[in-house]
């Protein structure tokens, strides 16, 4: 009996006891288990200890139960689950004191200060931006795995793929912490080699000049497109698309794209796969209008596609954007124009339908724009072809992406539209990363007409963030030196026209042929328009001191021409320059035409009187896959208005330094000449043409080169004071012809130009020169 008494009595304790052996504390355990039959048993009081800087209410505002509350096991542990969520606590622990709950905890320590060490590839400022933990934010393993990553993929980003980042924690007072990353970055990962599979069209080395990532050689430190960037890499990607569809290739595909890392984790082997499919022509071409009031043939002048030529995604998307403009510039403010294509794989066309319809009623509610540090909103804000209150509109949405990627001032720009206030409302978020824009460059080059030449030259795009630009240049030559300072507003007065101005010196010595020295010492005003994208006038004013020099006036040798034009002359100018360009690219030309023509008129003050007319075009074909056809011709007039034109005015053909190239003769070396003195004397009239086939060969891709078959033909004549007592001008208006050959290396040293030629037509005393050749560069 008195066993089963103990026993009894022990079995009451345990019940008794039960509850607050069952809210065991250790680091983060909560109450498992309250008794549901235990009488209201409520809290009095939750007393929190352990802590040095948080007030006790905050822990307390975390919690799920409060004082008063009856004691809740699921509530308890609720609680404890917000107060590890917090990121405050390293360790937290609930446990029952009779009527008080007792909540401890461990604060996560403050961070004193962040600091980076082993970083001489990657700015700290760029890192800094990258992690997410700054002085006086709470410290946590979880926050600084994650800022560890964070450093790991930027340096991945830069083609660091051997990048190590540990973590090092020094204590401080107060529960204070300094974070270290120490940072061993490694050797970058380069691009050994790029390669194409499928391609037939076009060959591997053409196709590496679309891309922008490059293969690794001798000179990698001159750009870092030979090192391995997969954010570069998708961009290849478009790229490629982009030129396939532009050439024909409408059913291209690009099938994948590998990046194999070398066993030694130093070198990528870049491999792209791609299908290019058919070639296409352009089919029929119609547009179907679904707007009342609307006809097709009232717009359909705006289109830049033609049947029979090649397709053209480009100009898809060209003719949607002129569509656009001619429509909405017809008072229809909610319109969606969609291109449907139809391809039709037997006969190799694709037949391109433009569909207007009425777009949503959709209105551009703000346009945010961030990430510009430097540069004003204004600036961006221009470049929108949208601004609040406008209807929304596809085409102008991504036509303001291109412009703003246009300006050059940014590293990347992105374009997204959110939700406005209404349904009817849309915002355009901008997202931009500034770039520098400031260049300072050193060159040297020489060649067979000008010489040894030295140049520098301080461009900045973006002057004090408002867009302008400003460009200090000099070059000393042995034959010629210049300095010009010129600043461009590209928005004058906030219109879509540009003004600048420019003060500029040249000296010119003389040559073989050219028997004088030439300092010309002026400024100039300009503004330009853009009408299109295709179609740019510009507007000048020129004030210049030209002076002609001569050694020894007393020479005989030296032609009485000449000697009566020595001395200083002022001449005050208008003029205007008219330019249509519809080639593919400024740089590297290979389709397409470009005419300019320009005009300039003396006399309004000064001693010069005349009207000087030049006129040039080139037209470009691609014969075959990177084979490109240039022909070109320029003819220029000048004649005096109640005066003679004067010799630094007129114009000297010959050699290739000069802007009216002729190869197969001297600078100077036609045109009208003195017969005793056989002294150039210039000429009121000219006349040139050429034909240049560009032919590229040799398999490596790190020097472009090219070979060159040229044909140059033209003529010189006219001057005004030919009638000199005792003298002779020899002038003759026959043709002349030359033919030749050449080659051509683009490297990143610079682009060396060599050229043969020899005379096939020639006047008797023309100067010829059968080589020549230019190299230059600047760093």
């Amino acid at each position: 009996m008195k066993g089963i008494r103990t026993s009894a009595a022990a079995l009451l304790a345990l019940v008794v006891l039960a509850p607050a052996l069952l809210v065991s504390f250790g680091g983060g355990r909560a109450l498992a288990q309250a008794s549901p039959t235990a009488p209201a048993n409520r809290i009095l009081e939750i007393r929190v200890e352990g802590i040095q800087r948080i007030a006790p209410e905050t822990v307390r505002s975390y919690m799920q139960i409060r004082a008063g509350d009856p004691f809740d096991a699921l509530r308890i542990d609720q609680s404890l689950k917000r107060l590890f969520q917090t990121g405050l606590f390293s360790d937290v622990s609930i446990r029952q004191e009779g009527a008080i709950l007792v909540v401890k905890v461990v604060e996560n320590p403050i961070i004193n200060r962040v600091a980076f060490e082993g970083n001489d590839f990657m700015e700290e400022a760029d890192l800094r931006k990258e992690v997410q933990l700054r002085s006086r934010r709470v410290y946590t393993q979880t926050r600084v795995r994650n800022d560890v990553k964070r450093i790991i993929d930027l340096y991945s980003r830069q083609g660091r793929f051997a990048v190590t980042v540990v973590p090092k924690v020094i204590q401080r007072p107060q529960n204070r912490v300094d974070l270290i990353f120490e940072i061993d970055e490694g050797e970058p990962t380069l691009i050994r080699k790029i390669t194409f599979i499928g391609n037939k069209a076009y060959s591997d080395r053409r196709l590496r000049s679309v891309i922008q990532s490059s293969e690794t050689s001798f000179y990698a430190f001159l750009s870092a497109d030979d090192v391995y960037d997969p954010d570069r890499v998708r961009f290849d990607e478009e790229q490629l698309r982009r030129y396939y569809n532009s050439k024909g290739y409408a059913d291209f595909r690009l099938l994948s794209t590998t990046a194999e890392l070398s066993p030694n984790r130093e070198d990528f082997f870049l491999t792209f796969t791609l299908e290019e499919g058919a070639r296409y022509k352009t089919g029929k071409v119609d547009i179907k209008s679904q707007l009342k009031g609307l006809k097709a043939e009232d717009v359909a002048h705006r289109l830049t596609l033609s049947e029979g030529d090649w397709y053209n995604a480009k100009e898809v998307e060209r003719s949607v954007d002129r569509l656009t403009d001619e429509v909405s510039g017809r008072g229809f403010a909610f319109i969606d124009i969609r291109p449907q294509l139809n391809r039709d794989k037997d006969k190799r066309t694709v037949s391109v339908t433009f569909i207007i319809t009425e777009g949503p009623r959709m209105f551009v509610e703000r346009i945010n724009i961030r990430g510009n540090v430097r540069t004003l909103d204004r600036v961006i804000r221009r470049e929108m072809r949208l601004v609040e209150g406008d209807a929304f509109n596809r085409a102008r949405f991504r036509r303001s992406d291109r412009r703003v990627k246009g300006l050059g001032y940014f590293k990347t720009s992105k374009f997204t539209r959110s939700r406005g206030s209404a349904p009817d409302k849309t915002v355009i978020d901008v997202e931009v990363e500034e770039q520098s824009t400031g260049s300072f460059s050193i060159g040297a080059g020489f060649s067979s007409t000008n010489g040894l030449l030295t140049s520098a030259q301080l461009v900045e795009r973006n002057l004090l963030g408002k867009g302008q630009q400003l460009k200090i240049g000099a070059s000393l030559g042995s034959r010629s030196q210049n300095i010009d300072l010129g600043f461009t507003e590209p928005y004058f007065l906030e219109r879509n026209m540009s003004a600048g101005f420019d003060v500029f010196r040249t000296r010119t010595d003389n040559t073989d042929s050219i028997s004088f020295d030439r300092l010309l010492l002026g400024f100039g005003l300009r503004v330009g328009f853009a009408y299109n994208d295709r179609l740019r006038q510009g507007l000048n004013y020129k004030l210049q001191r030209k002076e002609v020099e001569i050694t020894d006036v007393t020479d005989p040798d030296l032609s009485v021409f000449i000697k009566r034009q020595e001395g200083t002359a002022v001449t005050s100018s208008i003029g205007q320059s008219l330019i249509y360009d519809m080639r593919d690219s400024r740089v590297d030309t290979r389709e397409g035409y470009v005419i300019r023509l320009a005009n300039d008129l003396a006399g309004f003050g000064g001693d010069n009187r005349y009207l000087r007319t030049e006129l040039s075009g080139a037209i470009y074909y691609e014969v075959l896959s990177d084979w490109v056809l240039r022909l070109s011709s320029d003819l220029g007039y000048i004649f005096g208005i109640g005066k003679d034109v004067r010799i630094d005015d007129r114009f000297f053909i010959g050699g290739d330094g000069l802007r009216h190239a002729l190869r197969g003769f001297a600078t100077g070396g036609i045109g009208p000449r003195d017969q005793d003195t056989d002294d150039a004397l210039g000429g009121n009239f000219f006349a040139t043409g050429s034909a240049e086939l560009g032919v590229p060969f040799g398999t490596a891709s790190s020097f472009q080169t090219k070979g060159y078959l040229f044909v140059d033909a033209g003529t010189l004549l006219g001057i005004d004071d030919d009638n000199v007592p005792g003298s002779t001008v020899l002038d003759d208006a026959s043709i002349r012809l030359a033919a030749g050959f050449g080659v051509g290396v683009k490297t990143p040293f610079g682009v060396i130009r060599l050229n043969y030629a020899f005379p096939i037509l020639k006047a008797d005393f023309d100067r010829t020169e059968s080589f020549s050749f230019r190299f230059g560069t600047s760093f």
